[in-house]
Parts: structure tokens; C-alpha cells; sequence
């Protein structure tokens, strides 16, 4: 059964997305506990890119699939995991990449949803939180996706959240969503 294409975020209010963000149903990988299987082979690269064998893969639909279930693991590893295996898979930085934004109201009341690499939404919140790490090429931005997972916001993406940012009158630069306050400097 195929896997249906992402939603287009322009056409969508935060609502609608909090809405199909909560019907996407991913399995429950946190429940299964196989053996260690070794290596899948497959790496997620700094730039969202995923390869197996050394070749990128593709197939969105395929890089969507593994997505759901890749796990974080308490050592701080990545896993591809399934009811009767798992394996370790390298994530070069984050395994997501944030890749759109969208942004209804202003100030506190604001809420800011995004859209990543993957076709997932994910709306911004104190569960869903917005982070900033300094990095050799400047401030890093992620995105807490789910179970320790991440997502990297994209450089353009991190622009607007600036500019909102700099709009603001809050006494140190940030961004409002959902209730939660992002503050920008890291």
C-alpha cells in the first residue's frame, strides 16, 4: 500500500495541521525491544540525504517508511527498528530536516508549524521545542521532533524565524508558539 504524498502547508491552517500531526500514526517503536540484528548500511547525512550502500535512496516513499521507524536510543544511537529487529543506522547530525514554516498570529499568541524533509508536521510547543546550538558555520537550529529525535531547521527557514525574532518586543530575541517561548541565542 502505497504511502500518501505530504500535505502542502500553504493550503493548510495550524489547526488543520495540529489536527493531521495527531492523526499521523507512526508504530510504536518505543514498545519493541529486539535483539541487535547489526548494521542496516544506511546513513543520514548532514544535508537530510539518505544512502544505503553508499547510494543515496531515491525513493521519497522509502525514505519516509524508514523514518517511521527510526528510534534514538539511550546511548544516544540511532536505530531502525521493527517487532523482531534492529539496526544501527549513522545520523551525521539530525535524522530530520525542518524545511517549511508557517505562521498564524503575532507575539505570544503566536504558533509556528513546520514541515520537514520527510512530509511530517510538526507544531512548535513546549513538548515540540525549538532549540538553538552554536556551530562551527554559526547558530544551529533543531526542532524536537519525537523520542529524541530532531529535526535541523533549514538555513532559510532560520531566517524567518530571525526575522520574526527581530519583530518582536520581547526583551531578549525569540519566537512565541503555541504558549512556549524559543529564545534565539544559544
Amino acid at each position: 500500500m502505497p504511502m500518501p504524498p505530504p500535505p502542502d502547508l500553504s493550503s493548510l491552517s495550524l489547526a488543520e495541521i495540529a489536527r493531521l500531526a495527531e492523526e499521523h500514526k507512526l508504530p510504536p517503536v518505543d514498545q519493541w525491544h529486539p535483539e541487535h540484528c547489526g548494521d542496516s548500511e544506511m546513513r543520514i547525512a548532514r544535508d537530510g540525504t539518505w544512502f544505503h550502500q553508499g547510494s543515496p535512496i531515491g525513493r521519497p516513499a522509502m525514505v519516509r517508511l524508514f523514518s517511521t521507524i527510526l528510534r534514538r536510543e539511550p546511548d544516544g544511537g540511532y536505530v531502525l527498528v521493527t517487532p523482531v529487529e534492529k539496526l544501527d543506522i549513522e545520523v551525521e547530525d539530525a535524522p530530520f530536516q525542518a524545511v517549511e514554516l508557517k505562521v498564524e498570529g503575532e507575539g505570544s499568541a503566536m504558533r509556528l508549524a513546520f514541515r520537514l524533509n520527510t512530509g511530517d508536521l510538526v507544531a512548535a510547543d513546549a513538548d515540540h521545542a525549538l532549540r538553538f546550538a552554536q556551530g562551527e558555520d554559526g547558530p544551529r537550529p533543531y526542532l524536537r521532533v519525537r523520542g529524541g529525535l530532531e529535526a535541523l531547521v533549514v538555513r532559510p527557514v532560520y531566517y524567518e524565524l530571525v526575522a520574526l525574532a527581530l519583530a518582536g518586543d520581547d526583551a531578549a530575541p525569540g519566537v512565541w508558539s503555541n504558549g512556549a517561548f524559543f529564545p534565539i541565542m544559544a
